[in-house]
């Protein structure tokens, strides 16, 4: 009886001490967050690490503010006592990713944290780069959905590439192109996300359907990682640059051809990389390509049999294989994508009319391609001198550029600052208003012959 009677109060004992627990953590909970919130992180401190210590997985709030309140630390801090910190938030990241490594809805978030945890190594020098490396690593093997950060995903490259020059013995040539291949790969993924989100609102607006706040609001914010992924993939670009020559591609694929030859991942990545780098006159492109196409004919093979057909001067055929390229492909991005690549490759040739007609293609798959109408643009400006019968009328042809060069600007934030210079420039080189008066053709219709077969409103003073 006796031993009931105590095992009952221990229990009781037990219970209230948990509630007491819970409700002292719920209160230390509200008191460092709302301190946090207006960064008053001095008085956040107690709280927050009593409520960290006895209830780490309260709130995720925990986390999120910790890191605000430690990096606040770090920064007033110096010697002995910013080290400290400096630990403090490596295992604050390695407690978050215990603890709360799943978002509310359940999405895994592993990659998200490891990435965070990678980058504050590398702001305050808390370790080597073969650490940092594999940080990242884990984060992009593990979980790749949730590692989205444009600046992660760089800085990923830009280690391994640091490896490779330090002459890291497990970092080969052969290894950084793959690893190229794999974040170029990453970062289109993540821009054709974005591109998917704006493109539907951008019809909305077209049709002057009702865009809610909301939307408005993610707008902006898909604008701005677009931006930050262009960046970054062009900063990722610069860095390969002097290694992805042809050069270094030809002997480096000539050499694992027949071992890689079965494989269309492998092949599939050459072959873009060689089109990329203008290595495709080598014959090895072709060996790739008819190697590609054999395996399994895809958007990506028939695009390269057009692209070396076309440099044979076999024009018609080189169309059909482009043709059958967008056929084949499934996701009207990449038809986009694709349909630009080609509207350059007839600009390179001077085909004009037939680049215009790819990259108006392009557009209706994908709205938001702003640079499909700088492409437009630059025809038209390409044309200036060509066409129109007067000096007046040939210049009129830049007010043509400038009008794509602003839809540039309008659709797309990736390419907003280049499209409104670029605009600008067109309309310096346009009639002034002095030619206009002179020539007496305020608010007349010009109509400009040859391929460009458009009409253009002279301005009206």
């Amino acid at each position: 009886m006796k031993k009931i009677l105590t095992l009952s109060l221990l229990l009781i004992f037990s219970i209230n001490s948990f509630s007491q627990s819970k409700e002292d953590c719920l209160s230390n909970l509200s008191i460092f967050a709302e301190y946090a919130k207006v960064k008053n992180y001095d008085a956040a401190y107690e709280p927050w690490l009593e409520v960290k210590s006895q209830c780490p997985k309260l709130n995720i709030a925990i986390y999120v503010y910790g890191e605000r309140l430690l990096k606040s630390f770090i920064k007033k801090s110096e010697g002995n006592k910013r080290d400290e910190y400096q630990e403090d938030l490596l295992d604050l990241y390695d407690e978050w990713l215990k603890h709360f490594s799943k978002s509310k809805s359940g999405k895994n978030e592993m990659g998200k944290i490891l990435a965070i945890k990678a980058q504050t190594m590398i702001d305050y020098k808390l370790a080597d780069n073969e650490t940092i490396y594999d940080v990242y690593d884990m984060a992009f093997t593990n979980d790749p959905q949730s590692f989205k950060s444009p600046k992660g995903l760089y800085n990923y490259f830009k280690i391994y590439f640091e490896l490779y020059k330090e002459n890291n013995s497990n970092v080969s040539l052969e290894k950084l192109f793959e690893k190229y291949e794999e974040l170029t790969e990453k970062f289109e993924f993540e821009m054709e996300a974005y591109t998917s989100k704006l493109d539907l609102l951008l019809k909305k607006e077209e049709n002057n359907d009702l865009i809610s706040a909301r939307e408005l609001r993610n707008k902006k914010v898909y604008e701005v990682n677009m931006i930050a992924c262009a960046t970054y993939l062009n900063n990722l670009n610069a860095i390969i640059a002097k290694e992805s020559t042809c050069e270094n591609l030809i002997p480096l694929y000539r050499k694992n051809f027949d071992k890689f030859k079965s494989d269309t991942v492998w092949l599939n990545r050459a072959a873009s990389r060689m089109d990329s780098k203008d290595c495709s006159d080598d014959p090895l492109f072709g060996e790739m390509v008819e190697a590609l196409h054999q395996l399994n004919p895809s958007a990506n093979s028939a695009y390269y049999l057009g692209l070396l057909n076309d440099k044979k001067g076999k024009t018609k055929l080189a169309i059909n294989y482009y043709n059958e390229s967008i056929k084949l492909e499934t996701s009207d991005l990449k038809k986009a994508k694709t349909l630009y690549k080609i509207a350059l490759k007839f600009k390179k040739s001077r085909q004009y009319s037939q680049s215009r007609s790819y990259a108006l293609k392009a557009l209706k798959f994908q709205p938001s391609m702003g640079s499909a109408y700088l492409l437009i643009g630059n025809l038209y400006a390409s044309s200036a001198n060509n066409c129109g019968t007067s000096q007046f009328e040939k210049r009129s042809i830049y007010w043509l550029a400038a009008k794509e060069a602003k839809k540039a600007s309008a659709v797309d934030a990736s390419v907003r600052r280049i499209a409104r210079k670029t605009a600008l420039s067109y309309e310096g080189r346009a009639p002034s208003k002095t030619d206009i008066f002179s020539e007496a053709m305020g608010g007349k219709i010009i109509s400009i012959k040859c391929w460009i077969g458009k009409s253009i409103k002279v301005p009206s003073l």
